[in-house]
C-alpha cells in the first residue's frame, strides 16, 4: 500500500469538504469516533462472554 503524503491527504480533505459542507465534517466526525468506539466496546464484551462461557 503506498504511503500518502500531504498533497494526497489535502486532496482527499478537499474533496469530503466538497462532499459534505463545511458544516457537517464535526458531525461525520464525532459519529465515526462514536462508531468506533462501539466496535472497540463490542469486541471487549464479545470476548468477555467467550471467557465467561469457556470457564463454566
Amino acid at each position: 500500500m503506498p504511503n500518502l503524503g500531504a498533497t494526497e491527504l489535502l486532496i482527499i480533505l478537499a474533496i469530503v469538504v466538497l462532499l459534505f459542507g463545511y458544516s457537517r465534517l464535526p458531525q461525520l466526525g464525532r459519529g465515526l469516533g462514536q462508531g468506533i468506539r462501539n466496535f472497540r466496546q463490542g469486541l471487549k464484551d464479545s470476548k468477555d462472554s467467550d471467557e465467561s462461557d469457556e470457564e463454566r
